[in-house]
């Protein structure tokens, strides 16, 4: 391993400490649909992650500024849903409006599908559809955090390998690239070799 002492210049230069969320993008951007007094509605979101496998449980961000906050922490449950790049300017869209006085789904012609756990609906032109319930609200006041129980999970089984956008800030997306397998013994995949 290459030491470096106090005389050896650093090539890494400062970096501003509100734009550290850029560095740490945590997965795809999602659609989150909530229901208010009937009319569903629809924000994105990139401040999720994965916190547990079995049930599985997703933890998110969702600013008490937003309009989906107040849906989100009265009817305790939502759907995440999984857009493609096809629909990457819908989902900036959508985040350019709000929901309290805009119809996004009429507005931005997204299809409104019943969920099968829960009130809030499935969008029909998404990937993948996740119905979750709220079961933990302790980090909502301090944080906006919400952790999340997905109940029912919905796939395209027609789309073999979908390209997702991940949102960089300042209006920046990243998509997926090339895949590599690197087999471990602790996952399902390095089992089966």
């Amino acid at each position: 391993m290459k030491q470096f002492s106090k005389n050896t210049p650093l090539k890494k230069k400062n970096f501003p400490l509100s734009e550290v969320y850029r560095l740490l993008e945590p997965g795809p951007v999602v659609l989150l649909s909530t229901v208010r007094a009937g009319r569903p509605n629809v924000m994105p979101m990139s401040w999720h992650l994965m916190m547990e496998f079995t049930p599985p449980l997703v933890g998110c961000v969702v600013s008490n500024g937003n309009y989906s906050f107040a849906s989100l922490k009265k009817s305790r449950e939502c759907v995440i849903n999984i857009p493609t790049v096809e629909l990457a300017k819908t989902v900036v869209a959508c985040g350019n409006t709000s929901g309290e006085s805009v119809d996004k789904f009429k507005t931005f012609g997204l299809t409104a599908m019943p969920a099968k756990c829960v009130k809030a609906p499935l969008i029909a032109e998404c990937y993948a559809s996740l119905e979750c319930k709220v079961v933990d609200v302790k980090l909502v006041t301090k944080y906006n955090f919400f952790i999340l129980e997905v109940v029912q999970a919905w796939i395209d089984p027609t789309l073999k390998k979908p390209r997702t956008i991940h949102h960089q800030g300042e209006g920046e997306f990243m998509l997926p690239g090339r895949t590599i397998h690197l087999p471990s013994p602790k996952t399902s995949l390095g089992r089966k070799l």
